[in-house]
């Protein structure tokens, strides 16, 4: 007599297998579709769990889910920047911008409604979790022009061009992603290239790091 085929053994996930779970589910549906349009119940069914496990984990309901859910697309966000203090600064740059955009393509709804705002659980919580996503890319900008001390001028620049990538890449995703991934990648190094050299006319420390872009770029 043939034995009946071994059933896989079920193994219970731990607190931080299932609570990683939840948020696997819950970023997958704010990737395409607006924080408001998407409840409690579509997360539980897309982790093939119960509302009640959710409310288990996040007795806070919907919006200590979505403020989790968005720390941690914060956290892959921040990772885009952190690129190696290795090579050519434009090439690492560029390398940096393949991984923005290409988190900005695979969350396109959920990345307009991140910083578009507007949403209704959006708070001052969820905008510092959005600023300090601008802030900490700032400070990778600036870790790989090796400046320790930036004045007003060379931060206000950076800060500026990251706003300026943020708004590229919301129109770039109303244009149906065109132009293409790669060349809009090229045209934001121009751009950063291009704001530096304005400023290197009234700032000494932003004109040093000019003038030293040809040899490193």
């Amino acid at each position: 007599m043939t034995p009946a085929a071994a059933t896989p053994a079920y193994r219970r996930l731990s607190v931080e297998e299932r609570r990683g779970q939840l948020l696997d589910a819950a970023l997958s549906l704010f990737a395409h579709r607006a924080p408001e349009d998407v409840s409690l119940d579509d997360v539980a069914e897309a982790a093939g769990v119960s509302r009640p496990l959710v409310y288990r984990y996040f007795p806070g309901g919907k919006q200590q889910l979505y403020e989790a859910a968005l720390r941690s697309a914060a956290e892959e966000l921040e990772q885009c920047f952190d690129e190696p203090r290795e090579g050519p600064l434009l090439p690492r740059l560029a390398r940096a911008l393949d991984r923005y955009l290409t988190f900005v393509d695979e969350h396109d709804a959920g990345f307009s409604a991140l910083l578009q705002g507007g949403s209704v659980v959006e708070t001052s919580r969820t905008t510092a979790i959005v600023d300090g996503v601008r802030r900490a890319a700032a400070e990778h900008i600036l870790s790989h022009l090796g400046v320790t001390e930036p004045g007003p001028r060379l931060r206000m620049t950076v800060r500026m061009w990251i706003t300026a990538v943020e708004a590229a890449s919301l129109i770039w995703l109303d244009e149906d992603k065109q132009p293409p991934a790669d060349e809009l990648r090229d045209w934001l190094v121009e751009q950063f290239v291009a704001v530096l050299t304005v400023t290197a006319g009234r700032d000494p420390q932003t004109a040093a790091l000019v003038a030293a872009l040809p040899e490193d770029g």
